[in-house]
């Protein structure tokens, strides 16, 4: 039974919003001349507010908003600094990447990833593989985000698990089959803002609660002295460890396919110059904030089992009903701009790289647009049935996911971009021993010499491309370089 109408109306009103957005997106695909080139890029024309909300909301999902202060409620300060490794996330992306992969990919009208990788390497090999890791590794993250929207919902409002999952499902997959990229990257600006308020509200109200920072930290020293050390409750955060996420959650990025199709849909330099500042200053409150909550949260609400709970529990108990509905707004925000965006990218993947590569390359865009509806619905049902069955902390699903995409991506598209020498067999190699070696590493000996897996993964990966590359220099010659 729904209880509290003063949490729930600020959370409806927030979702009004959003299909208003969508349904003004679709508009303008249907006046749009090119229905691929604005469902799944937005037209390129992403100005640099847009670009930096779009890239962080994306970025920042159910496990920075959920996961993540559940984590930090448990380990303590030294998961609050692991987290800042996400600091630098946009920067990366966009310096990394930057101008040239916006050049390129206009010269080669490449709308998703696998685009440029197809041009880049002329290979049905590489196209193949980076379609199957992407559907693959994201259905992980999608599941995560599904899981972390039906439990906030449930906290809200007393309804079942099972029936909250499927009013989040319903809801998400709706926007996203009406309005494409466009609504997507416009709802991200609005969810984007709402995070980096709702954030700040809730860091203020946890503080004033828990009668002050010198009252938590109190209370935190005389429960366990290890949560406000840098190596967590159970001293089991390394040094080793926590520099290991400088790279998952940090410059690779960069290889993260979600991340990196933002840096194609900048509208000019001017825009991804002011992105750049805009981006680190609101990733680097919303991730500090957040997982300090985590950890402030320990004293103020004692006891919590699941630490996906932490986070609407606490908005709950700190603040007004209406107010704590519209901080709610935020993990809300979070997960639904992450969503949609996977499944824009799954479908993109599916449809544009797969069907019309390899099914239909001659299909009119009447055909397009519907396959590309029905293939975000299958995908989208598929994930929900997989989240009817969630883990204690989505954080978890969440960077298996990031650490897979980062060790198929990061030298395919860092060597494409820089390395003339580099070629389709590199880029085969090391995709398949990126791939092979984190799902391997991640299933039997996880967090080898004290790292994330992802560490050991991408370190094989860049072997592999480097040397096949070199090996086969003769056999390709020239044919695939870059020509710009």
């Amino acid at each position: 039974m729904i209880a509290n109408w003063n949490v729930i109306l600020p959370l409806l009103f927030f979702l009004v919003l959003i299909f208003l957005i969508g349904f003004w997106s679709n508009k303008k695909i249907r006046e749009s001349h090119s229905f691929i080139q604005d469902y799944f890029l937005g037209g390129r024309q992403l100005g640099g507010f847009v670009l930096a909300m779009t890239m962080m909301a994306t970025y920042g999902s159910a496990s920075s908003f959920i996961g993540g202060p559940g984590v930090a409620y448990t380990k303590g300060l030294g998961w609050v600094l692991l987290s800042m490794a996400q600091l630098a996330a946009g920067y990366f992306v966009l310096m990394v990447l930057g101008k040239k992969f916006a050049i390129i990919a206009r010269k080669y009208k490449a709308v998703t990833l696998i685009d440029f990788l197809k041009h880049r390497y002329q290979s049905n090999t590489v196209v193949i593989l980076a379609a199957i890791s992407i559907i693959v590794f994201l259905f992980s993250a999608m599941a995560a985000q599904w899981v972390g929207g039906a439990r906030l919902i449930e906290s809200l409002t007393g309804l079942s698990y099972t029936a909250a999952l499927f009013i989040f499902a319903v809801s998400v997959l709706c926007y996203v089959i009406i309005g494409g990229f466009r609504a997507v990257a416009l709802t991200d600006a609005v969810q984007g803002s709402v995070m980096f308020i709702g954030t700040i509200v809730l860091l203020i109200a946890t503080i004033i609660a828990g009668g002050g920072i010198s009252a938590i930290m109190h209370d935190l020293m005389a429960e366990n002295p290890a949560l406000l050390t840098p190596f967590g409750a159970e001293r089991d955060l390394t040094p080793l460890y926590v520099s290991s996420f400088w790279i998952l959650v940090g410059v690779g990025l960069v290889g993260l396919p979600q991340m990196s199709v933002r840096a194609m849909s900048y509208k000019d330099a001017k825009s991804m110059h002011r992105a750049i500042i805009i981006g680190t200053i609101v990733v680097g409150t919303i991730m500090l904030g957040m997982h300090l909550i985590g950890v402030l949260a320990r004293p103020v609400i004692p006891g919590i089992e699941v630490g996906d709970l932490v986070m609407p529990t606490l908005a709950l108990k700190v603040l007004p009903p209406f107010l704590a509905g519209v901080v709610l707004a935020a993990p809300m925000a979070a997960i639904m701009s992450t969503v949609d965006s996977l499944l824009i990218l799954v479908g993109s993947a599916v449809v544009k790289d797969i069907y019309l590569n390899y099914i239909k390359p001659e299909a009119s865009e009447k055909q397009v647009r519907k396959v590309s509806f029905w293939v975000t619905s299958i995908i989208g049902a598929a994930v929900v049935l997989f989240a009817l069955s969630p883990p204690d902390l989505l954080i978890w699903l969440n960077l298996f996911s990031f650490g897979g995409l980062e060790s198929v991506f990061i030298w395919p598209v860092v060597f494409g971009l820089y390395w003339s020498g580099g070629n389709k067999y590199g880029a085969v190699s090391s995709m398949v021993a990126g791939m092979g070696a984190f799902i391997l590493f991640d299933r039997f000996y996880p967090n080898p010499f004290g790292m994330h897996t992802v560490v050991t993964s991408i370190a094989i990966s860049l072997c592999m491309y480097v040397a096949a590359s070199l090996l086969t220099a003769k056999k390709c010659g020239r044919c695939d370089m870059l020509n710009v």
